[in-house]
């Protein structure tokens, strides 16, 4: 059975990029959303394996948001996405309880790898 998988990104460009490399790889792509608030919407309908989470975003932050996300289910996988020098704010993420995280510009190899190694 396909990992069920939810894509938060601010940037539908940046959104379509993970999906696209996902939905080659075999996941199945649950629900996507546009900022954090809409993300911890997002989670509690569609109850997906795995979370790629923006770090910066309008009306809730990805960190704000996976903390979120965590109150709703403290087993929550959640692989931050960032863009490069925002190593403070991935430390805090991990801090968070996010898994890992993902570079941009996404490279597919990485991306699939950080995927299956929260899954495992």
């Amino acid at each position: 059975m396909a990992n069920k998988i939810l894509i938060v990104d601010d940037a539908a460009f940046m959104r379509m990029m993970i999906k696209d490399i996902l939905s080659k790889n075999g996941f199945e792509i649950v629900g996507e959303a546009a900022d954090g608030a809409q993300a911890v919407e997002k989670y509690r309908e569609t109850h997906p394996d795995l979370v790629t989470m923006d770090i910066t975003m309008p009306e809730m932050d990805g960190i704000t948001a996976l903390k979120e996300i965590k109150k709703v289910n403290p087993q929550a996988k959640v692989i931050m996405c960032s863009a490069m020098g925002q190593q403070a704010m991935v430390i805090d993420a991990i801090q968070a309880g996010a898994k890992d995280f993902i570079v941009k510009p996404f490279q597919a190899d990485r991306v699939l790898e950080a995927m299956n190694k929260a899954l495992s």
